[in-house]
């Protein structure tokens, strides 16, 4: 049955008693709670924040009177720059021997020193005359002598050519080279002097043991003159340069020279010689 009443007037009530307010758009209520919300929101945020900054500032001033507290102690993501440790250096007891410390600038240099010790005294300054190996003494103003090394006690002073050699001898030639006429010292009596038997004499020359002509200079009677001291060997002798006190004479790789005296087994050996009987 088709319906044949009206619609209602839009005049007319609603069924629930009020009518719609045709005065505002819909929806405004809605956009007013939402913005009070909003706002609600930013203001609890911006307190927070002030809240957190001002916590921040009332604790740094005491992590920043201890610079050494370790990080987090106050809270993550602190970082702390720590001085450095004391420890931080070794002391020389931490890493050094006490026995390296304890040595002295004297103890040190003693093993190289080139002068004599006091325990190794350099040779004393005897000048009794030395006899030779069988016992016969050179108290005559000349005797025939052969000087023989400690060391190589199968070699002996020989001229060879200009120059004193410590050599082996082998032939009647090499034994005449290796005879010299002691004589008293030509410039200190007390002393010796070795002449050869061509008339010459052994001297120094730049060191070099050597024999040559007697020229008559004082230059050459000094250079020519040997004092004997005392030996750390038996029966030996070292000679020591009239002119060059400190010096003797010691055969390295075989030849003669003139050398400053050093404090060690090697030289004492090298500069000890036996004055024994002529060969020739």
């Amino acid at each position: 049955m088709p319906d044949s009443s009206s619609p209602p007037s839009p005049n007319s009530p609603w069924e629930n008693g009020w009518t719609p307010d045709s005065s505002r758009a819909p929806g405004t209520r809605r956009l007013w709670l939402a913005g009070a919300l909003a706002l609600t929101t930013v203001l609890t945020c911006v307190a927070t924040i002030a809240v957190m900054d001002k916590s921040s500032d009332e604790t740094s001033p005491a992590n920043q009177a201890d610079p050494t507290s370790p990080i987090g102690a106050d809270g993550p993501g602190l970082l702390s720059f720590a001085s450095p440790s004391k420890k931080s250096t070794p002391t020389p007891d931490e890493h050094t021997p006490a026995s390296a410390t304890a040595t002295t600038p004297s103890a040190a240099t003693a093993k190289h020193s080139s002068t004599p010790s006091a325990k190794a005294p350099a040779p004393s300054k005897s000048t009794a005359p030395q006899g030779s190996s069988s016992g016969s003494s050179s108290s005559s103003s000349s005797t025939l002598r052969s000087v023989r090394s400690v060391n190589y006690p199968d070699r002996y002073w020989q001229v060879s050519g200009d120059y004193v050699k410590l050599n082996p001898i082998s032939s009647a030639t090499a034994r005449g080279a290796a005879t010299f006429k002691l004589v008293k010292g030509l410039a200190n009596s007390s002393c010796y002097s070795f002449a050869t038997a061509d008339g010459g004499y052994l001297r120094h020359r730049n060191f070099i043991l050597r024999a040559e002509r007697n020229d008559g200079s004082s230059l050459f009677k000094q250079d020519a003159t040997f004092c004997p001291r005392t030996s750390s060997y038996s029966g030996a002798v070292m000679l020591e340069s009239v002119n060059y006190p400190g010096r003797y004479l010691r055969h390295q790789n075989f030849q003669l020279k003139l050398d400053q005296y050093q404090n060690s087994g090697q030289y004492r050996a090298d500069s000890a010689f036996r004055l024994v009987d002529g060969l020739d």
